[in-house]
């Protein structure tokens, strides 16, 4: 029987230590011995220009799914918006507290803040592949979004559409890691087959990086006055847990 994926993940000690150093080599490992390269560098290094196009998209409040070491948040709270990242590992949580982002330890399938509220959801770096069941995770991020609120992922780099077990791992010989849990690696077709219900609002390609849009369906726009308050309010009580708010569109 396989450990859940967050008590994994949070569990796999490779990922801890690559984060503390920022530097790999660290790999998802599957059963059958196949590796999957982490940029744990690009990661661990401040937003890129990719990045920063991608953050200029987002509307309203932002929840960052799996923010890892938390450059996104940290870019995100530096233009004073009002945004929140969740990840399932301490150091990862504790990462983007150093760098001025707010953050929760927290699985995406567990309560969180302003449920219903935000204005954009991020699954960047791979994480449309949470939980190993892409269909269920969209079906979690619509009841995260506010209506008509805005989905950016970050798709594989090839047509793909596969779930497995895997292994956090920082050896190609796949000797060092934590108990196994499912992902799913999708391209961009496979992500949108997945995404009935949603409307689509974009798709591109910046820095051989691939990238989807999609809007939930709803009376709202994601930009609106009607829903935006609330997730302001929502962010708010998280970012006070670590760093008072700046001035600007949050206060």
């Amino acid at each position: 029987m396989s450990t859940s994926p967050a008590v994994a993940w949070a569990a796999a000690d490779p990922y801890a230590a690559a984060l503390r150093t920022g530097r790999g080599p660290l790999f998802l490992r599957r059963s059958d011995g196949w590796l999957l390269p982490l940029e744990v560098e690009r990661w661990c290094a401040r937003a890129d220009p990719v990045d920063r196009a991608v953050l200029d998209r987002c509307e309203g409040a932002v929840l960052d799914v799996g923010c890892g070491p938390g450059r996104l948040v940290a870019e995100l709270a530096a233009r004073g918006r009002p945004v929140l990242g969740i990840d399932v590992s301490e150091a990862a949580v504790d990462h983007t507290g150093r760098l001025g982002g707010p953050a929760l330890r927290r699985s995406v399938f567990e309560p969180l803040p302003g449920e219903g509220r935000w204005g954009t959801v991020l699954l960047m770096d791979g994480n449309v592949g949470i939980g190993g069941d892409p269909a269920a995770l969209l079906a979690r991020v619509a009841r995260l979004l506010c209506p008509g609120g805005l989905l950016i992922a970050e798709t594989a780099g090839v047509d793909v559409d596969e779930r497995s077990e895997v292994q956090v791992v920082d050896s190609a010989d796949g000797r060092t890691g934590g108990g196994a849990f499912p992902w799913a690696r999708v391209g961009t077709p496979a992500l949108l087959r997945y995404a009935r219900g949603w409307d689509r609002a974009g798709r591109w390609t910046a820095g051989g990086r691939r990238f989807v849009a999609l809007r939930s369906r709803g009376a709202g726009s994601g930009t609106g006055t009607g829903s935006e308050p609330p997730n302001r309010t929502a962010v708010i009580s998280g970012q006070r847990r670590r760093k008072p708010p700046a001035t600007g569109p949050v206060a």
